[in-house]
């Protein structure tokens, strides 16, 4: 395992290089949609990836400029694929995500092995504009493309004694560079509890800004929990458990000290390295404060209710 000294420098005050060198770009084209902001629109995305038909809007929506696309796909978090924030646009081009199968079992009674279409299609595609916020301190505004989990989790009927839900992603270190490094016990793991789950805000992806889901962005299916940091929202799954145990999600067995299993956006708990009470939105140079549960306590606070968010980080 490879354990990483903090730094003297906090990396939540570090600007990314590529950001820095868009800095002059992103002060000529503010205006754009700020004004856009204000008319409730979002500048139109030009790009490649294939249009997902039939898109519906969500009913879940942010009165908020979208981060734009560049930023969306080429400024990731997802290791698999590398540990720098431009790692995964470069090294998951030839990522092979058909056929795709995802294994359901567990405590349900309609476990097997669903093919992604089969998985995907009977649902209803909505798009759903939802913040990102990361443990790192800087934060996204992205429009999802994805159905509610609990509309799967129904689907397959899980059994009464099971409590929590398990994810896992795929482990192919010939696909996948970063997975041949031992920063993490792979394949990654996730879990939440069946009533975090059940939640109607929490959705499975498979696309963003009305196109199919990018490699680099968890393709072809991953969570979003928007109330929680993104490392929860687990990319390219292949297996959905249910369990009656609490699982033990990967940076959770990695570091226990800094990541614990609920990992809900609280700037009143800071990460042991740095603070987590103010973030930078991708595209602004000055930082915001954090809010509770990333601005979706009114949805979510009463999931919680009596727990010790301190304790039950």
């Amino acid at each position: 395992m490879i354990i990483k000294r903090a730094p003297d420098i906090r990396p939540s005050e570090i600007t990314d290089e590529s950001l820095y060198l868009r800095r002059r770009e992103f002060m000529k084209t503010a205006a754009v949609p700020a004004v856009a902001a204000l008319a409730g629109l979002a500048p139109a995305p030009t790009f490649a990836q294939a249009a997902l038909p039939n898109v519906r809007k969500g009913v879940v929506t942010l009165d908020e400029a979208w981060t734009p696309w560049e930023d969306v796909t080429t400024y990731n978090n997802f290791y698999e694929f590398g540990m720098d924030k431009g790692d995964p646009a470069r090294n998951a081009k030839q990522f092979r995500t058909k056929p795709w199968t995802v294994k359901i079992d567990g405590l349900v009674n309609k476990p097997g092995d669903y093919q992604l279409e089969d998985l995907v299609a009977p649902h209803a595609l909505e798009e759903r504009v939802y913040r990102l916020r990361c443990v790192e301190a800087w934060s996204m505004v992205v429009p999802w493309v994805g159905f509610p989990l609990r509309d799967l989790i129904k689907r397959v009927e899980p059994q009464g004694s099971a409590k929590f839900v398990e994810f896992a992603t795929l482990h192919d270190p010939r696909q996948m560079p970063g997975q041949r490094v031992g920063v993490l016990d792979w394949p990654y793991v996730e879990g939440l509890r069946l009533d975090e789950a059940m939640h109607p805000l929490t959705i499975l992806a498979s696309g963003l800004y009305g196109k199919a889901l990018p490699n680099q962005n968890g393709a072809p299916l991953r969570l979003v929990v928007p109330w929680k940091y993104g490392f929860k929202s687990i990319k390219s799954i292949v297996r959905i458990r249910f369990t009656a145990k609490q699982p033990v999600s990967s940076w959770q067995a990695s570091a226990p000290q800094e990541y614990g299993f609920y990992s809900n956006v609280n700037p009143d708990v800071d990460h042991p390295r740095w603070s987590q009470a103010r973030e930078r939105r991708i595209g602004e140079f000055f930082k915001r404060k954090t809010l509770m549960f990333n601005g979706y306590a009114d949805q979510v606070a009463g999931l919680y209710a009596g727990m010790d968010l301190k304790k039950f980080y």
